[in-house]
Protein backbone atom coordinates (compact mmCIF):
# COMPACT_ATOMS: atom_id res chain seq x y z
CA UNK A 1 0.00 0.00 0.00
CA UNK A 2 1.13 3.33 -0.62
CA UNK A 3 0.79 5.74 2.23
CA UNK A 4 -0.24 9.28 2.41
CA UNK A 5 1.41 11.96 4.82
CA UNK A 6 -1.29 13.39 6.34
CA UNK A 7 1.20 16.17 8.32
CA UNK A 8 0.76 19.74 7.57
CA UNK A 9 2.59 23.08 7.67
CA UNK A 10 0.60 25.06 9.96
CA UNK A 11 1.17 28.07 12.58
CA UNK A 12 -1.06 28.04 15.88
CA UNK A 13 -3.32 31.02 14.55
CA UNK A 14 -4.04 28.85 11.07
CA UNK A 15 -5.40 25.90 13.23
CA UNK A 16 -8.58 25.40 11.34
CA UNK A 17 -10.39 24.56 14.70
CA UNK A 18 -8.91 25.64 17.93
CA UNK A 19 -9.93 27.21 21.24
CA UNK A 20 -13.52 27.49 22.24
CA UNK A 21 -14.46 25.61 19.06
CA UNK A 22 -12.34 22.79 19.44
CA UNK A 23 -13.50 22.50 23.29
CA UNK A 24 -17.59 22.76 21.78
CA UNK A 25 -16.54 20.13 19.12
CA UNK A 26 -14.94 17.55 21.89
CA UNK A 27 -18.17 18.05 24.11
CA UNK A 28 -20.38 17.56 21.35
CA UNK A 29 -18.65 14.31 20.41
CA UNK A 30 -18.62 12.92 24.75
CA UNK A 31 -22.38 14.08 24.79
CA UNK A 32 -23.19 12.18 21.87
CA UNK A 33 -20.83 9.46 23.27
CA UNK A 34 -22.56 9.01 26.31
CA UNK A 35 -26.30 9.83 25.76
CA UNK A 36 -26.85 6.04 24.40
CA UNK A 37 -25.77 4.32 27.83
CA UNK A 38 -27.51 6.52 30.09
CA UNK A 39 -30.92 6.93 27.93
CA UNK A 40 -30.38 2.82 28.63
CA UNK A 41 -29.91 3.22 31.88
CA UNK A 42 -32.93 5.87 32.77
CA UNK A 43 -34.73 3.10 30.10
CA UNK A 44 -33.84 0.02 32.61
CA UNK A 45 -34.65 1.94 35.92
CA UNK A 46 -38.27 2.82 34.37
CA UNK A 47 -38.69 -0.58 33.61
CA UNK A 48 -38.23 -1.68 37.30
CA UNK A 49 -40.46 0.95 38.72
CA UNK A 50 -43.22 0.00 35.92
CA UNK A 51 -45.83 -2.21 38.11
CA UNK A 52 -47.12 -4.02 34.89
CA UNK A 53 -43.55 -4.85 33.78
CA UNK A 54 -42.40 -6.85 36.72
CA UNK A 55 -41.88 -10.02 35.01
CA UNK A 56 -39.17 -8.06 32.64
CA UNK A 57 -37.10 -6.75 36.41
CA UNK A 58 -33.98 -9.19 35.41
CA UNK A 59 -33.89 -7.76 31.44
CA UNK A 60 -34.13 -4.60 33.30
CA UNK A 61 -30.87 -4.76 35.60
CA UNK A 62 -28.83 -7.06 32.83
CA UNK A 63 -29.85 -3.41 30.78
CA UNK A 64 -28.67 -1.50 33.54
CA UNK A 65 -25.43 -3.18 34.46
CA UNK A 66 -24.43 -3.41 30.84
CA UNK A 67 -25.32 0.16 30.56
CA UNK A 68 -23.65 1.31 33.10
CA UNK A 69 -20.04 -0.57 32.51
CA UNK A 70 -20.41 1.25 28.99
CA UNK A 71 -20.30 4.36 30.42
CA UNK A 72 -17.54 3.53 32.44
CA UNK A 73 -15.68 2.36 29.70
CA UNK A 74 -16.32 5.47 28.03
CA UNK A 75 -15.47 8.02 30.92
CA UNK A 76 -12.09 6.31 31.66
CA UNK A 77 -10.97 6.29 27.73
CA UNK A 78 -12.04 9.84 27.07
CA UNK A 79 -10.02 10.77 30.23
CA UNK A 80 -6.64 9.73 28.80
CA UNK A 81 -8.25 10.58 24.66
CA UNK A 82 -9.24 13.83 25.27
CA UNK A 83 -8.35 15.38 28.71
CA UNK A 84 -5.62 15.77 31.17
CA UNK A 85 -7.90 14.48 34.03
CA UNK A 86 -5.32 12.04 35.03
CA UNK A 87 -2.23 12.47 37.31
CA UNK A 88 -0.51 9.77 35.24
CA UNK A 89 2.42 11.16 33.20
CA UNK A 90 3.06 7.38 31.86
CA UNK A 91 0.70 4.47 30.56
CA UNK A 92 2.04 1.05 30.29
CA UNK A 93 0.19 -0.87 27.20
CA UNK A 94 -1.63 -2.82 29.28
CA UNK A 95 -3.43 -0.64 30.93
CA UNK A 96 -4.15 1.23 27.43
CA UNK A 97 -5.44 -2.12 25.80
CA UNK A 98 -7.87 -1.50 28.34
CA UNK A 99 -8.93 1.58 28.21
CA UNK A 100 -9.58 0.26 24.37
CA UNK A 101 -10.61 -2.94 24.86
CA UNK A 102 -13.55 -2.26 27.42
CA UNK A 103 -15.43 0.09 24.40
CA UNK A 104 -15.22 -2.90 22.24
CA UNK A 105 -17.30 -5.11 23.93
CA UNK A 106 -20.46 -6.49 22.14
CA UNK A 107 -18.73 -4.98 18.35
CA UNK A 108 -18.17 -6.56 15.29
CA UNK A 109 -14.80 -6.03 15.04
CA UNK A 110 -11.76 -7.72 16.80
CA UNK A 111 -8.87 -5.67 18.49
CA UNK A 112 -5.21 -7.54 18.23
CA UNK A 113 -3.45 -5.63 20.43
CA UNK A 114 0.06 -6.70 19.97
CA UNK A 115 2.13 -5.01 22.64
CA UNK A 116 3.32 -6.17 26.39
CA UNK A 117 5.51 -4.52 28.35
CA UNK A 118 6.00 -1.25 26.81
CA UNK A 119 5.66 2.16 28.70
CA UNK A 120 4.08 5.38 27.27
CA UNK A 121 4.47 9.13 27.59
CA UNK A 122 1.03 11.12 27.80
CA UNK A 123 1.09 12.46 24.77
CA UNK A 124 1.84 8.85 23.09
CA UNK A 125 -0.70 7.16 25.04
CA UNK A 126 -3.35 10.16 23.74
CA UNK A 127 -2.53 9.46 20.25
CA UNK A 128 -2.17 5.76 20.50
CA UNK A 129 -5.44 4.96 22.03
CA UNK A 130 -7.41 7.61 19.60
CA UNK A 131 -5.24 5.62 16.64
CA UNK A 132 -6.76 2.63 18.16
CA UNK A 133 -10.53 3.90 18.01
CA UNK A 134 -9.90 5.26 14.80
CA UNK A 135 -9.06 1.91 13.21
CA UNK A 136 -11.51 -0.37 15.29
CA UNK A 137 -14.09 2.63 13.77
CA UNK A 138 -12.75 1.49 9.84
CA UNK A 139 -14.19 -1.67 10.36
CA UNK A 140 -17.86 -1.04 10.39
CA UNK A 141 -19.45 -4.65 9.12
CA UNK A 142 -16.14 -6.57 10.90
CA UNK A 143 -12.56 -7.93 10.61
CA UNK A 144 -9.52 -7.49 12.69
CA UNK A 145 -7.59 -4.23 14.02
CA UNK A 146 -4.00 -4.92 14.94
CA UNK A 147 -2.24 -2.21 17.02
CA UNK A 148 0.93 -2.29 17.09
CA UNK A 149 3.99 0.16 18.03
CA UNK A 150 7.56 0.15 18.00
CA UNK A 151 10.84 3.00 18.77
CA UNK A 152 13.70 3.48 15.97
CA UNK A 153 15.84 6.64 15.33
CA UNK A 154 14.66 9.02 18.07
CA UNK A 155 10.86 8.53 17.08
CA UNK A 156 7.57 5.99 18.45
CA UNK A 157 5.94 4.59 15.95
CA UNK A 158 2.23 3.70 16.43
CA UNK A 159 0.35 1.59 13.62
CA UNK A 160 -3.15 0.61 13.54
CA UNK A 161 -4.06 -1.98 10.91
CA UNK A 162 -7.61 -2.61 9.96
CA UNK A 163 -8.13 -5.75 7.97
CA UNK A 164 -11.99 -6.58 6.69
CA UNK A 165 -14.08 -6.93 3.95
CA UNK A 166 -15.94 -3.33 3.98
CA UNK A 167 -12.44 -1.95 5.50
CA UNK A 168 -12.94 2.30 5.47
CA UNK A 169 -12.78 5.55 6.88
CA UNK A 170 -15.73 7.52 6.81
CA UNK A 171 -14.72 11.12 4.73
CA UNK A 172 -15.75 13.06 7.40
CA UNK A 173 -12.56 11.13 9.19
CA UNK A 174 -10.47 11.99 6.36
CA UNK A 175 -10.81 15.13 6.69
CA UNK A 176 -9.83 14.97 10.31
CA UNK A 177 -6.89 13.14 9.67
CA UNK A 178 -5.71 15.41 6.98
CA UNK A 179 -6.39 18.50 9.87
CA UNK A 180 -8.72 20.33 7.92
CA UNK A 181 -11.83 21.99 8.81
CA UNK A 182 -15.09 19.88 8.31
CA UNK A 183 -17.40 21.65 5.46
CA UNK A 184 -19.94 19.06 5.05
CA UNK A 185 -21.19 15.81 6.83
CA UNK A 186 -21.00 14.51 10.47
CA UNK A 187 -18.84 16.64 12.98
CA UNK A 188 -19.21 13.89 15.18
CA UNK A 189 -17.52 11.49 12.40
CA UNK A 190 -14.77 14.46 12.61
CA UNK A 191 -13.93 15.75 15.77
CA UNK A 192 -11.85 12.82 16.90
CA UNK A 193 -9.91 12.26 13.75
CA UNK A 194 -8.87 16.05 13.64
CA UNK A 195 -8.06 15.19 17.12
CA UNK A 196 -5.58 13.02 16.83
CA UNK A 197 -4.22 14.71 14.17
CA UNK A 198 -3.82 17.72 16.17
CA UNK A 199 -2.53 15.66 19.10
CA UNK A 200 0.03 14.18 16.71
CA UNK A 201 1.03 17.33 15.27
CA UNK A 202 1.41 19.03 18.62
CA UNK A 203 3.82 16.73 19.85
CA UNK A 204 5.94 17.39 16.42
CA UNK A 205 5.04 14.19 14.60
CA UNK A 206 2.60 13.02 11.62
CA UNK A 207 0.21 10.82 10.88
CA UNK A 208 0.39 8.40 7.00
CA UNK A 209 -2.41 6.54 6.10
CA UNK A 210 -2.84 4.27 3.28
CA UNK A 211 -6.48 2.38 2.32
CA UNK A 212 -7.26 -0.32 -0.34
CA UNK A 213 -9.61 -3.15 -1.05
CA UNK A 214 -10.53 -4.84 2.07
CA UNK A 215 -7.44 -2.61 4.75
CA UNK A 216 -6.57 0.82 6.20
CA UNK A 217 -3.12 1.10 7.78
CA UNK A 218 -2.74 4.57 10.15
CA UNK A 219 0.74 5.50 11.15
CA UNK A 220 1.55 7.75 13.07
CA UNK A 221 5.13 9.04 13.92
CA UNK A 222 6.09 11.33 17.11
CA UNK A 223 9.53 12.13 18.56
CA UNK A 224 10.19 9.51 21.12
CA UNK A 225 10.15 10.72 25.34
CA UNK A 226 11.73 8.41 27.62
CA UNK A 227 9.47 7.80 30.06
CA UNK A 228 10.31 8.62 33.38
Amino acid sequence: MTFTDLSADLSVTDLPVDGADLAAFIAGKLCHDFISPAGAIMSGLDLLEDPTAQDMRDDAMGLIRQSAGKMVALVHFARVAFGAATTSEQFTAAELHGLVAGLTEGGRATLDWRMNGEVFSKPEARALINLAWMTLAALPTGGTATITARREDGAVLLIGSAEGARARLKAEAVVGLKGERLTEGLAGQWIQPYWLWLTVREAGGRLDLASQDGRVSLVARMPAHAPA
